[in-house]
């Protein structure tokens, strides 16, 4: 089966104050183009981005997630970079209904952490341990992290998918980052990545507010 060449945006999700690094995220605007969930996949392995987000209903908010290799029920640059580019106060994915508002150079999600596959949060004592590690070998999904500043929750982070595809190295997770300030229970600035930068608060009732600068690249 060979997916048809499709229109999509290249979006950059949770860029640093200067407007750099972020992850790219692909997002076809129209999903209807595409209805077959294996031609989506299809699409998603060509295209390459850590995940691929299929707009259903942009005036609702209904969008699809897919990994290279995957589907998925959330994630959360997708969800930040989706709700940003069709500027609606809510989206709708197969794990629930997700919250959305743009806050000045921000654009801030609401999820909750029961959404999100398990993750090996793994801390490390110092900011240099993180940043010297080496890719690992395919397997667990690692969140690797250390204090930069505890007192101002300031994290220096890596996300390691595992999984055996070009994906060695996540630039920047929000749904990695959303399980972290569940853990840790307080609000967090992390720089993942080369440089990306994640906002993260936790509020009432389980929910996690995630929020980043979102770039529309092409």
């Amino acid at each position: 089966m060979n997916a048809p060449v499709t229109d999509y945006d290249v979006l950059r999700v949770f860029c640093a104050p200067n407007g750099g690094y972020g992850n790219e995220l692909g997002v076809v605007r129209d999903g209807s183009v595409l209805p077959d969930r294996a031609e989506r996949q299809e699409l998603a392995a060509k295209l390459g981005f850590s995940e691929t987000v299929f707009v259903d209903d942009p005036e609702r908010g209904v969008i699809d997630i897919y990994t290279p290799t995957l589907r998925l029920p959330f994630a959360g640059y997708p969800c930040v970079g989706a709700a940003w580019l069709l500027d609606v106060p809510e989206l709708v994915t197969p794990a629930g209904v997700v919250g959305a508002r743009q806050d000045g150079e921000f654009c801030w999600i609401e999820a909750r952490a029961e959404w999100v596959p398990p993750r090996t949060l793994r801390q490390y004592a110092t900011v240099a341990e993180v940043e010297d590690l080496p890719v690992p070998p395919p397997g667990e999904w690692i969140y690797a992290w250390a204090w930069d500043d505890e007192p101002a929750g300031r994290v220096r982070a890596r996300a390691f998918p595992g999984r055996d595809d070009s994906i060695d190295e996540d630039e920047a997770t929000g749904a990695a980052a959303l399980l972290l300030t569940d853990r840790l229970g307080r609000a967090l600035n992390i720089t993942q990545g080369t440089g990306s930068q994640i906002l993260t608060a936790p509020q009432p009732h389980g929910w996690t507010e995630i929020g980043g600068r979102v770039y529309l690249e092409r």
